[in-house]
């Protein structure tokens, strides 16, 4: 996927300097429709005086604008803030790091790659099952039943199962299926991308689908219990990410 320059352009303009800015979403996980947002998340970098100060510091800037026809949302955390979250199981992050649309980067994007790496434990399971199940509720609920919630779904299930059993993430849908063969979501894939945003699915396929997600949640607490993943982090990822985190910002200290 080339990267649009209109997205370069909003994530160059940041009011701080960025450790690394992709894409996430739709986009990242292989279905977007013609009308999806851009979703950019990354990590800015606050100067001393800021984050030292009374004030409290702008641990997360949204932007949300329309550039030339093209809608984005940019969120992105300061530094400390997310590699404090980064030390609990959350699978969003690691989607964020790992992203290969990367907009912006640097040298110590690539540090937090491999630091995030020994991030990853057999808890990011429970993180991929509640996301499921926030999805799942999202398809039960709306009339008629749409083809995205049930995406995500599909997307939290196997991204889970293939990182309990590889330790690698893989975000693309499309690329999990490539491994898991499962006959119904290229379909699924083609009328999000084929339609807009609230594409429905017929009622004669919700009974599969059901039927599908309980399956693929015992899959997934399966792949954690066999996981050879640690339980916990290593005591060094703390400690590895603090070091990070003094040289990034010390690396801020001005006089603005």
């Amino acid at each position: 996927m080339l990267i649009d320059d209109r997205l370069a352009s909003v994530v160059s303009n940041h009011p701080y300097p960025l450790l690394f800015a992709t894409i996430s979403g739709a986009h990242l996980y292989g279905f977007p429709s013609p009308d999806s947002d851009y979703d950019l998340r990354g990590v800015h970098i606050l100067p001393m005086r800021q984050v030292l100060g009374l004030a409290p510091p702008e641990d997360t800037i949204t932007v949300d604008e329309q550039v030339d026809g093209l809608h984005l949302d940019l969120v992105t955390h300061d530094v400390k803030f997310y590699f404090t979250r980064l030390l609990k199981p959350n699978g969003n992050l690691l989607d964020q790091i790992f992203s290969p649309l990367v907009v912006a980067t640097s040298t110590e994007h690539e540090e937090l790659r491999k630091i995030a790496r020994q991030c990853m434990t057999r808890r990011h399971s429970r993180h991929y099952l509640g996301l499921a199940s926030s999805a799942w509720k999202r398809f039960e609920r709306t009339e008629p039943r749409r083809v995205k919630p049930l995406l995500y779904v599909y997307r939290s299930l196997l991204c889970g199962i293939q990182l309990m059993r590889t330790g690698v993430v893989e975000s693309n849908l499309l690329h999990l299926n490539e491994v898991f063969g499962l006959p119904y979501i290229d379909e699924l894939v083609e009328r999000k991308i084929g339609g807009a945003e609230e594409a429905a699915l017929p009622e004669a396929d919700v009974a599969l689908h059901e039927i599908e997600y309980e399956r693929l949640q015992r899959l997934l607490e399966q792949a954690g219990e066999a996981s050879d993943l640690p339980e916990f982090l290593p005591d060094e990822v703390r400690t590895l990410l603090n070091d990070l985190l003094l040289r990034l910002r010390f690396a801020q200290n001005d006089d603005r």
